[in-house]
């Protein structure tokens, strides 16, 4: 572990966590969060997306071999363009902290390892909890393809989806069960619509403490 501080103390910004497998309406809910909570999101694979296209990226190249063969990014360029994305919310909107208010930043697809958490939370902030999706995997494939009909995402096939899956269940459900061994996590139940899913999580939100911002 390094003995220097987090960039971020909780003291100034809310971070949240937002996991769940490929389909289970991460994208969806966030909007809804965004909206009546307040948080600003940040989607990890809309970072490294942009990165990977991003004129004289050092990294664009590496970034699109991992995702297209359904790999894990180096966690090392991932933590560093969420903590500089942190850093760049902040340094536009300075008033939100000086008000007596914290950022909220809701952390979307990330982490995806154990160690991943470990590093951002060393490094950059720990969060005050993790939402978890928790969907069967035949209702997130239906939805994926479906999405994959118009998205023109190339990771929106059943070869990919199904890859997906498997490094999901592999290297992420261990963050689900390590945070909610440290009663670090709100588990809902992500099937049903769109507004039975919200539910779920504004009662969720309601039981730790965080409510919706003026």
């Amino acid at each position: 572990m390094s003995s220097s501080k987090p960039r971020f103390s909780p003291e100034e910004v809310t971070v949240v966590f937002l996991l769940g497998g490929p389909g289970s309406g991460k994208g969806t809910q966030s909007t809804n969060l965004v909206r009546d909570y307040g948080f600003v999101h940040l989607s990890a694979g809309d970072l490294l997306r942009g990165e990977q296209i991003r004129e004289g990226s050092e990294y664009g190249q590496l970034i699109k071999t991992y995702i297209t063969e359904g790999k894990i990014v180096p966690m090392e360029i991932t933590v560093a363009l969420l903590s500089n994305a942190m850093a760049e919310h902040l340094a536009k909107y300075p008033d939100t902290v000086k008000n007596g208010k914290k950022a909220r930043f809701l952390i979307d697809g990330f982490p995806r390892k154990l160690d991943q958490a470990v590093f951002f939370e060393d490094t950059v902030c720990p969060s005050q909890f993790t939402l978890f999706l928790d969907c069967p995997e035949e209702v997130m494939e239906g939805r994926l393809l479906k999405r994959g009909e118009t998205s023109g995402r190339d990771d929106d096939n059943a070869e990919s989806i199904r890859k997906r899956f498997r490094t999901f269940v592999e290297t992420s459900m261990p963050v689900v069960d390590e945070f909610a061994k440290q009663d670090k996590v709100i588990s809902v139940s992500a099937t049903g619509t769109v507004e039975e899913v919200y539910i779920r999580i504004q009662d969720g939100f309601e039981k730790r403490g965080v409510k919706p911002s003026a």
